[in-house]
């Protein structure tokens, strides 16, 4: 049977070295969950979406992927969406070091 995926969106996490990253990296494991949260008064970006794993910031899905993630974000469908790492390079460069997917959540089940 054919299965359609539900990746809604992959990128690396863009401003990693900025913000808090570096802190909580022994936990930015593969699989990990990172929370999605809108920031529609960034000052830089009305569609910016900030990442976090637990409390802590650690970057942004980037501003070129992340206009109609923010829109549906803004319009209350966050729970629709998960978002997870699926492979952290330590020796990379910060900005290339976390590759972050958004997933559509399976709602039959």
């Amino acid at each position: 049977m054919y299965e359609l995926s539900r990746e809604f969106l992959s990128f690396h996490v863009a401003g990693f070295s900025h913000w808090y990253g570096f802190e909580v990296m022994h936990k930015l494991q593969p699989g990990a969950k990172l929370r999605l949260v809108p920031e529609p008064d960034n000052p830089y970006d009305p569609s910016a979406i900030a990442l976090y794993k637990g409390k802590t910031k650690i970057g942004f899905v980037p501003r070129d992927r992340n206009t109609a993630l923010a829109q549906l974000l803004f319009f209350g469908h966050g729970k629709a969406f998960e978002c997870r790492v699926t492979h952290v390079v330590p020796d990379a460069h910060p900005e290339r070091m976390v590759f972050a997917r958004v997933m559509v959540k399976d709602a039959r089940s």
